[in-house]
């Protein structure tokens, strides 16, 4: 494939922009004109007789494209993205991520914010080395901590970790990556430059942040079904951490599903309505994840890096050692040999430090 040169991207760029900013228009309207007239600067230079031509336009919108303020506003973003260091990536452009293009309406124009984030993006193959991990705002104890040691090591095994940068289980999934060393992408309800919530903003400023939408626009509720899509296409596969069965995460499994995506769901406790979501999902195929090994291996992406044993007493060093899998109190006490008041010492002190939990009878690193 030809390149095109640098006026010619920055051209087709600006068209891309300017379809954007014309009422009427969504993504699958631009790739239509886009694919129809060959570039969407050849779309906008089509007289009426030849966008009439065009699949899905109808009369309003034939009118609209071409329009003198669309092009004003579209100069206006690109002059204001310069000036706050957002990458913006057209369709059908180098750089593009192809990581979307399993979406029926990928976003015709992706703002990107944050150090290498344009690099990240174009290297998302069509399909990539990324996890999206997802779940409710209002998680338990237990599913952030779940989630910050699945995305740790995931993160610690070279793979990129996506989400939206909401609070609890969103916001949990990018910490730990970044604690771990690894690229994490938030994918927004709001403009790049519009962080929400208000106290993610700094957790944002270590990260990469993506959105569709321009400069300036605030989160609205019906912007995050449209998030969640994204999520899932960049993403080779999505686990739901806890979720009630109609939640943005459910959503997100569904996109994830139309993407041709795996999805991953953590089982919780029983009648706990944050667990319906996953369990939902489980009954209807999705991996059962207890680990990031669960992970790696559905993809086929080799073992998770051995975490290291802190430095702790004999007893609980050797009671974490045991713990590589899920494990039941009677299962402890034949691997390690200790007698259960000391396995349940040992494990208490651990538990306070953050190094295993336990849920359904059975306790997990």
């Amino acid at each position: 494939m030809t390149l095109p040169s640098p006026a010619a991207a920055h051209a087709e760029l600006l068209a891309l922009l300017t379809l954007r900013f014309t009422p009427g228009l969504g993504p699958r309207r631009i790739e239509n004109l886009r694919r129809h007239f060959g570039s969407a600067e050849a779309a906008l230079a089509a007289p009426l007789t030849e966008l009439r031509r065009v699949e899905g336009l109808d009369s309003r919108s034939v009118a609209a494209i071409g329009g003198a303020k669309a092009a004003e506003e579209a100069r206006a973003e690109l002059n204001k993205a310069a000036e706050r260091g957002v990458t913006l990536l057209g369709r059908g452009l180098p750089g593009y991520p192809a990581a979307l293009e399993a979406l029926g309406d990928p976003p015709a124009v992706l703002w990107v914010r944050g150090a290498g984030g344009a690099e990240l993006l174009a290297g998302l193959d069509t399909v990539p080395h990324s996890v999206g991990i997802v779940g409710t705002r209002a998680a338990s104890p237990h599913a952030l901590a779940l989630t910050r040691t699945i995305a740790s090591e995931l993160a610690a095994a070279g793979v990129l970790i996506v989400s939206g940068l909401a609070r609890g289980v969103d916001t949990a999934a990018h910490t730990a990556a970044l604690e771990a060393g690894g690229p994490t992408i938030g994918v927004l309800g709001s403009a790049v430059d519009v962080i929400y919530p208000r106290e993610n903003h700094d957790l944002a400023g270590r990260m990469v942040v993506v959105s569709e939408y321009p400069l300036g626009t605030g989160p609205a509720q019906h912007h995050f079904p449209s998030r969640n899509r994204v999520i899932a296409a960049l993403s080779a596969g999505v686990l739901v951490v806890e979720g009630e069965r109609k939640s943005g995460s459910l959503i997100t499994a569904t996109h994830a599903l139309d993407c041709g995506r795996t999805v991953f769901a953590v089982p919780g406790r029983a009648g706990d309505p944050r667990a319906s979501g996953p369990h939902a999902l489980i009954r209807d195929g999705a991996v059962l994840t207890e680990s990031a090994q669960d992970v790696l291996t559905e993809l086929n992406w080799g073992l998770a890096p051995a975490p290291a044993v802190p430095d702790l007493p004999p007893e609980q060093a050797r009671v974490l050692r045991a713990l590589q899998t899920p494990a039941t109190l009677d299962d402890l006490a034949a691997t390690t040999g200790l007698s259960i008041p000391e396995l349940q010492t040992a494990l208490v002190m651990l538990q306070l430090q953050g190094l295993a939990y336990e849920v359904g009878g059975r306790w997990s690193r």
